[in-house]
């Protein structure tokens, strides 16, 4: 964490930034994978993106990251690729059928 004046800043620019780097680190830590293959594959995610400036944990970073998770969890077997671009198109398509300043619910959540 990094101090700026009296209050510190956060570590992350954006509250998902943090909440896809704990899913991973507690994969990790509970034995589904290795962290090395992790850092593995993330590095040909970056490197597949052109992403060789370097980075300081933005959008491209973390957009890298979640894709990375998402792919390692259908490798081995976590996640359904199908399943993840649909639950994707309904948060798409929930946010942008949502006003502006309202909280974005998928259809049939309350």
């Amino acid at each position: 964490m990094t101090w700026c004046g009296d209050k510190p800043e956060p570590a992350f620019s954006e509250p998902w930034h943090a909440q896809v780097f704990a899913i991973t680190v507690a994969l990790n830590e509970a034995g589904h994978f290795e962290w090395s293959a992790w850092a593995e594959q993330f590095g040909a995610t970056l490197k597949a993106h052109g992403l060789t400036k370097e980075l300081d944990g933005g959008e491209d970073y973390f957009n890298a990251w979640l894709e990375t998770l998402e792919g390692f969890l259908a490798e081995i077997g976590m996640a359904d690729v199908g399943a993840l671009q649909q639950l994707k198109t309904a948060w798409t398509e929930a946010y942008l059928s949502t006003p502006h300043g309202m909280p974005v619910h998928l259809a049939g959540e309350v």
